[in-house]
């Protein structure tokens, strides 16, 4: 028979689990709230992706639970613990990390990033921390530079690449500090800068500071697109009635490449609320919205009757009468969301493998049930208040003027400018043809991964001598056309 020490050793680890459970609020599920969650995700099942969702009330989590499948190969189920690419909602875990930093006084928000990263150009303004924290830097944004430098969104992308084409750029999108633009770019520098400053890599900061105080022991940023990561879901796009895998080969971590799980997302819900990394002081800064440098908040967004400001890796804005702090992503066939709403003691994870699934609709579905005792009527849909965009008539000009090559010091990238089939086109060597539509008089739009805007700039004597293309995130980026 065994004696009462060994008893108690293997009493232990039940007693230790449940310590670190009940102190990080795991509850009961709730019934009420499980059957409304059932009947929202029924769609899912053995034969689509799916979704798993964490929901947190009142410090405790009251539910967890995966819809659909993980791998449509293999047939494995969505759970609570499987792990998904989090995208953008990796982004308030990055500006999280620097104001960990800031707290144990080894940087301010005020410090001039070339402070840390002198190896950026000089652009003759200063940019500083909080700039790339508010997406007001003005440096371009990464997928936006590399794509137009040739990428295909299905290439392999890593950190040095990113900072060569970054490295390379002698022009910003507008003046730091003037102005929001949303730009990946900034929180990978960010990533950057925690590495510089701590001394250890950014995976490694984030898990001893981040992670493994709150026991999220499913969650991690990736740099190695390659690395295995047991239990992640691939993610799918449909095609044809049919399901396809989507390859993610990001290696970025800052901006995107967390992976983690609906339960490990409820843990950090917990830890807003009630902080073991961090402190209330930080998550009260961390919480409010990003400024101009002109004292305005930063607007990430604008319609009527709703205004959505931009809170460093999350947005703060105003649902049926509620104020709540979300942010979503979206990377490969990955699906994220993720809403807080600190007043009523309510947050919630939303985790897809399914690039189709609605993420906002989802979580509003969510909210609505969850808070409707407490939230206001919706509001009618209101129309745009602006016009229909239309193409202009084709300028009188002959397509033959724009023919020629043009080259980018900046992304080191030639385009050819040429007529085929009465249409002008642009030749990449690896994105191939790409056709122009017209729009106006030395305007065009077209699409080189992502939609794009061509504006030919002409001398005095009205010779086309420059092609500027503009995207989502970078702007004006020059291309001078080259002697035959």
């Amino acid at each position: 028979m065994p004696d009462r020490r060994h008893r108690t050793l293997r009493l232990l680890p039940a007693v230790l689990c449940a310590v670190i459970c009940g102190s990080l609020g795991f509850g009961q599920q709730d019934a009420a709230m499980e059957k409304q969650m059932d009947s929202l995700f029924s769609k899912y099942g053995a034969s689509t992706p799916g979704v798993a969702v964490g929901i947190v009330r009142d410090g405790k989590v009251v539910l967890l639970k995966g819809y659909g499948t993980a791998s449509l190969e293999h047939g494995v189920p969505v759970t609570a613990t499987t792990v998904f690419q989090a995208a953008s909602v990796s982004k308030q875990f990055t500006a999280f990390a620097v104001y960990l930093l800031e707290k144990q006084g080894k940087l301010s928000l005020e410090d001039d990033i070339r402070t840390y990263l002198p190896e950026l150009p000089d652009f003759g303004k200063s940019i500083r921390i909080k700039h790339l924290l508010a997406h007001t830097s003005g440096i371009r944004d990464q997928a936006a530079l590399l794509t137009l430098a040739g990428w295909r969104m299905d290439d392999v992308m890593t950190t040095e690449q990113a900072l060569r084409v970054i490295r390379r750029q002698r022009a910003l999108n507008f003046e730091p500090g003037s102005a929001y633009l949303y730009s990946n770019s900034g929180y990978l520098l960010l990533a950057e800068i925690v590495r510089h400053v701590s001394g250890r890599t950014f995976a490694e900061f984030t898990r001893q500071n981040i992670f493994d105080p709150l026991h999220m022991s499913n969650t991690r940023f990736s740099d190695d697109h390659e690395t295995i990561i047991k239990n992640r879901a691939d993610s799918y796009f449909r095609e044809k009635g049919a399901y396809k895998r989507v390859n993610l080969n990001d290696s970025i971590v800052g901006p995107s490449n967390l992976y983690t799980t609906a339960e490990d997302m409820a843990k950090w819900a917990l830890n807003l609320e009630k902080p073991i990394a961090g402190d209330r002081e930080l998550i009260a800064k961390f919480n409010e919205p990003s400024l101009l440098d002109n004292g305005d908040r930063v607007v990430y967004y604008s319609l009527p009757g709703d205004v959505g400001y931009y809170a460093k890796g999350q947005v703060r804005r105003t649902y049926r009468g509620l104020e709540v702090l979300s942010h979503g992503g979206h990377s490969g066939g990955f699906r994220s969301s993720f809403w807080r709403f600190p007043g009523q003691h309510f947050a919630f994870v939303l985790l897809s493998n399914d690039e189709h699934f609605a993420q906002l609709d989802h979580a509003e579905a969510v909210t609505d049930f969850s808070l409707t005792d407490l939230l206001q009527p919706k509001k009618n849909a209101e129309g745009s208040t602006g016009g229909t965009s239309q193409a202009l008539p084709a300028a009188k000009a002959s397509l033959s003027d724009f023919e020629g090559r043009f080259y980018s010091p900046e992304l080191d990238a030639t385009y050819t400018a040429r007529v085929l089939n009465g249409k002008l086109s642009l030749t990449h060597l690896r994105h191939g043809d790409i056709q122009l539509t017209e729009v106006n008089k030395d305007s065009f739009t077209g699409r080189i991964e992502f939609p794009a805007q061509f504006e030919f700039q002409r001398d005095s004597a009205g010779q086309v001598v420059e092609l500027r293309i503009s995207n989502f995130g970078a702007k004006n980026v020059k291309f001078r056309k080259l002697p035959r």
